[in-house]
């Protein structure tokens, strides 16, 4: 309580998901951190009460794959427009990737020089990811020390020619730094797809005039990602390094995955909700605003995906949130489109409209999917991604009720294209609250303060 005996905010009669049940109660809110769960609490105890009857109560997002460019790349996404998108879509925690930043987060200078652009400027809380990359294996222990979550490398192209741009790691690299990351009890993090499989598809497929969408797609086989996949387990088997696969896009790729778990590997993985609601035929169809790597794949194999969701077998999801300019979306020759997802706002509303809505999965198993597994994963579990108290007060509101149609001016992040503009989304987020602070509202937008802090 606070000097008056009252907490700060009460959330009545909503239908709470907690790490086991879903049950209506009531959450007490003081400084931050909820203080109080319970039936009925005495709203004259409270500052302020809000009514969330009729709505689902969850814990907010934990976006561990977002790319926000900063700094260095003015005319992308920065960190004050993708955090008001990624509040407006229920997510209250979210942690950056080392690249497309110039420079990239591989050094501990580039690290301050990413703070320093998100300083006062972001929606919800952030952390930050560390980038293994050749020739700066000695930057591995001083990124740990500075406060990164853990360590991200490309085992193909990550597709920016610049000079200054983020490296895929070569084998030494990749074997040398999981040594070094084991040893510091960190987790590496990997885009997996074999730079000699997709890179030789890619020009064959070009000298013979070939740049659909389709011929896109088709450069970048499954193969290629089981490849990266079972080369980096075989490494990890060697280093005792804890690997996390972002962005898994094949049901073969969650099962070599998890059966390198059961033979007791330290492996998690994660999937995107472009995988689990588009497909190639959705690439075709809508261009490059869909293009993105691994690439969509067809229907089959994102039935597949659901169903390894529904066995328990995918650890997280996570956006990929991955935006450009328009302008680099445009292309006569499909290679040549920038290939990234712009759809952070989009994530929890995909997940849960398509997940619970439509197909009945527990609301328990995605609440862990979307916040406590990855919490956990990256450290990050002591105060977030769960709903109990002495958690922080980092809670979404959902209506599971409210169907609603995507349009280009619902979006928050930057540059107004997404491959979900025109689709229906079967639930929509109505508030978002950051330790107790009202962050998005569906009704009024956006709080003007910016409270996000830096999350070691």
């Amino acid at each position: 309580m606070n000097d008056q005996g009252k907490l700060d905010l009460i959330i009545k009669n909503g239908t709470v998901v907690l790490k086991d049940e879903v049950r209506v109660l009531d959450i007490g809110i003081l400084e931050g951190r909820i203080v109080q769960l319970g039936e009925q609490l005495d709203e004259n105890i409270a500052e302020t009460t809000v009514d969330a009857a009729g709505l689902t109560v969850m814990a907010g997002m934990i976006d561990v794959h977002v790319h926000l460019n900063e700094p260095g790349l003015g005319e992308w996404e920065g960190f004050e427009s993708g955090s008001a998108a990624l509040a407006a879509g229920g997510c209250t925690t979210y942690v950056d990737m080392p690249l497309n930043g110039i420079p990239p987060t591989v050094t501990v200078s580039a690290m301050q020089q990413k703070l320093d652009a998100a300083q006062g400027r972001s929606q919800v809380d952030y952390a930050l990811w560390g980038g293994l990359v050749p020739g700066k294996l000695h930057e591995l222990k001083p990124l740990h020390e500075a406060g990164v979550v853990g360590f991200k490398a490309f085992m193909s192209s990550p597709g920016d020619p610049s000079e200054d741009a983020f490296r895929e790691v070569d084998d030494y690299t990749l074997l040398e730094g999981m040594k070094i990351i084991a040893s510091l009890n960190k987790v590496l993090a990997l885009h997996a797809e074999s730079e000699p499989i997709v890179s030789k598809l890619g020009l064959a497929m070009r000298a013979e005039g070939r740049s659909s969408p389709a011929d896109y797609a088709a450069s970048r086989p499954i193969i290629a990602e089981l490849e990266a996949i079972n080369r980096a387990l075989f490494y990890a088997e060697q280093t005792g390094c804890a690997l996390h696969f972002v962005h898994i896009s094949s049901e073969a790729g969650v099962k070599a995955i998890v059966g390198a778990r059961e033979r007791g590997l330290d492996v998690t993985v994660e999937t995107c909700p472009h995988y689990l609601t588009l497909t190639a035929a959705d690439l075709d169809r809508k261009g490059a605003v869909a293009k993105c790597s691994p690439p969509l794949r067809d229907e089959a194999e994102r039935e597949k995906l659901w169903q390894e969701i529904a066995a328990g077998h995918v650890d997280m999801i996570s956006s990929d949130h991955s935006p450009c300019p328009a302008s680099m979306k445009e292309a006569d020759d499909f290679f040549d489109a920038w290939g990234g997802i712009a759809g952070a706002q989009s994530s929890m509303e995909l997940i849960i409209g398509e997940g619970h809505v439509k197909r009945g999965i527990p609301l328990t198993l995605l609440s862990r999917l979307l916040s406590s597994a990855p919490a956990k994963r990256f450290g990050l579990h002591k105060g977030k991604g769960e709903i109990r108290v002495g958690a922080d007060a980092d809670i979404v509101l959902i209506d599971l009720n409210k169907p609603y149609t995507l349009e280009t001016n619902h979006l928050y992040h930057r540059h107004k294209h997404s491959p979900y503009i025109g689709e229906t989304l079967h639930c929509k987020i109505a508030a978002t609250y950051l330790g107790g602070q009202l962050v998005y509202d569906e009704k009024r937008g956006l709080s003007a303060r910016k409270p996000g802090r830096w999350v070691r």
